[in-house]
């Protein structure tokens, strides 16, 4: 199973990624040099949202997906599952 997440970051900005292991991911985001770049600098980061996906493809997809949303689109999407 795949997960899509999004995060939001300490400056209030999000980040969305795939992983296989969402605890173990955020965990990284938040502690390890293995987090994305992106969030080293914006950190604590706090999971606001994450779907599952079946398979790498169609998370990637749909991470794509939400990546090309304005932040407008994000929070509705958030709003919508919140």
């Amino acid at each position: 199973m795949w997960y899509v997440y999004i995060l939001q970051c300490k400056d209030k900005t999000f980040y969305t990624g795939v992983t296989t292991n969402l605890k173990r991911r955020v965990e990284e985001h938040n502690d390890s040099v293995l987090g994305a770049k992106y969030t080293k600098g914006r950190r604590p980061v706090k999971l606001i949202y994450s779907v599952r996906r079946k398979d790498k493809s169609r998370a990637l997809k749909e991470e794509c997906r939400i990546k090309k949303l304005s932040r407008a689109e994000k929070l509705k999407l958030l709003d919508f599952y919140g």
